[in-house]
C-alpha cells in the first residue's frame, strides 16, 4: 500500500511511531487494524434501548403463534436444503 500524505502529517505519524517504539509501517498498520475492528464491531453490534431489549426478550421467550403467511410461506419451503 502506499499513501500520499503531507509532508506534516508524515511527520506527526513518524514522530508518534517513534514514541511508541516501533517504525511507521507497523504504527500506520497497527492503528488502521484497531480503527478497522472498531468500524466492524460498529457496523456489526444491535442497538436496542432498554424497553425494545425487554421487548425482544420477551418475544423469544413467548413467541406468538404462527400466523396463515408464516404457515404458507413455511410450506412452500423445500422439505430439505
Amino acid at each position: 500500500m502506499s499513501l500520499r500524505i503531507a509532508a506534516a502529517a508524515k511527520a506527526k505519524l513518524v514522530r508518534a511511531a517513534a514514541l511508541r517504539n516501533t517504525d511507521l509501517t507497523n504504527f500506520v498498520t497497527q492503528s488502521a487494524l484497531r480503527e478497522a475492528d472498531s468500524v466492524i464491531a460498529e457496523a456489526e453490534v444491535i442497538k436496542a434501548s432498554e424497553r425494545d431489549y425487554g421487548r425482544i426478550l420477551e418475544l423469544l421467550e413467548n413467541p406468538p403463534q404462527p400466523n396463515d403467511k408464516l404457515l404458507a410461506a413455511a410450506g412452500a419451503l423445500p422439505k430439505s436444503i
